[in-house]
C-alpha cells in the first residue's frame, strides 16, 4: 500500500476515534405547574398554562461526566415559580447512577437561578460558561443600569469562588469546541450571553436550554423570552440555526418542555435521549 494511502487511513481512523459516542439523558429534578406560556414564549397563547419541567442534562463519554446546567437548591425565586416533586439536583443526578463527586464538568447555559444555582453541589467539577456571561453577571449587572433579573447573588459569588479555585473555564464566543465533538454556540440572547450545545454523534443533538423553551418555539417560529425586546428576531434565527446544527427539529431538545419525557424513553425522572 502506498505511504500516502496509509497516512490518509490513519488520519481518518484517528479522527473517528477522537470523537466519542456520547450518551445524553434529561433529568427532571422538579416541575413548576400552571405557568402561562405567554410569560416564556413571545407571542405565545395568552390563555394557555403548562407544567414546565425543571431539567439538567447528563452527557457521558470520552472520560467525561458532564452536566449541562446545574438546577437550583436555594429558594430565592421559588415564590415566583412554585415547585412540586422537587429533588435536589445532585440527588436527582444520582437517580441516573452518577454521584455528585463523579461529575467532571458542569456547562452553564446561562446565569438564571434555576440553571446555575446548583454549581456548588458539584464541588469537584470544572465550570464552563461564556466569558461575556461571566463578566456581565459578576460585574456590570450589579451596577446602576445593569440587568440582573433572575440572577441569585449567591450564584454570582459561586462563579467567583470557582474561578479562584481554578475550576472556571471561560468559553470565548460562538462555535467553540469545549470537548471532542461537543461545541458551544451563542446568539440566542436569552440572557446577556447565553449558550447552547451541539453534541455530535449518531445521531447529533442540540441541547437548547432556555434559548428555546418549548417545541412550540420551533414549530411556530416564536422567540423565547430574551434579554431585551430587540433580541427576539435574533433568538428566532438562532432556533433555526439549532435545527440546521441538529439536522432535524426532532433533535433539538428545548429547555423546559415536559414533552421530552414523553418523546424519549423515560424511567422515573430520567429520559434517555441517546
Amino acid at each position: 500500500m502506498k505511504p500516502f494511502l496509509i497516512l490518509a487511513m490513519c488520519t481518518v481512523l484517528l479522527g473517528a476515534s477522537a470523537t466519542p459516542e456520547y450518551s445524553i439523558q434529561a433529568i427532571r429534578y422538579a416541575s413548576s405547574p400552571d405557568v402561562p406560556v405567554s410569560e416564556l414564549v413571545v407571542g405565545g397563547p395568552k390563555d394557555e398554562k403548562v407544567e414546565i419541567a425543571m431539567v439538567v442534562w447528563l452527557i457521558r463519554g470520552g472520560g467525561h461526566t458532564i452536566l449541562f446546567d446545574s438546577g437550583f437548591h436555594r429558594d430565592t425565586f421559588v415564590k415566583d415559580f412554585p415547585m412540586k416533586d422537587y429533588l435536589r439536583p445532585d440527588k436527582a443526578v444520582e437517580t441516573a447512577g452518577v454521584k455528585a463527586e463523579e461529575v467532571t464538568d458542569v456547562v452553564i447555559s446561562h446565569a438564571h437561578w434555576d440553571h446555575m444555582g446548583g454549581i456548588d453541589l458539584f464541588p469537584k467539577a470544572n465550570i464552563w460558561i461564556q466569558k461575556q456571561e461571566y463578566r456581565y453577571y459578576t460585574m456590570d449587572a450589579w451596577q446602576p443600569g445593569g440587568n440582573h433579573g433572575g440572577i441569585d447573588p449567591e450564584d454570582a459569588r459561586g462563579l467567583l469562588q470557582a474561578n479562584t479555585e481554578g475550576r472556571m473555564h471561560l468559553v470565548d464566543g460562538d462555535n467553540v469546541e469545549i470537548f471532542p465533538g461537543i461545541r458551544a454556540y451563542t446568539g440566542a440572547r436569552h440572557t446577556y450571553a447565553s449558550q447552547y450545545l451541539r453534541v455530535e454523534g449518531n445521531p447529533t443533538f442540540v441541547l437548547a436550554s432556555d434559548n428555546c423553551y418549548f417545541y412550540l418555539n420551533l414549530t411556530s417560529h416564536l422567540a423565547s423570552a430574551t434579554f431585551s425586546d430587540a433580541d427576539h428576531a435574533a433568538n428566532i434565527a438562532a432556533q433555526s440555526r439549532m435545527i440546521e446544527l441538529a439536522g432535524s427539529p426532532d433533535r433539538v431538545v428545548p429547555g423546559h418542555d415536559a414533552l421530552q419525557f414523553q418523546k424519549f424513553p423515560t424511567e422515573g425522572r430520567v429520559a434517555k435521549i441517546k
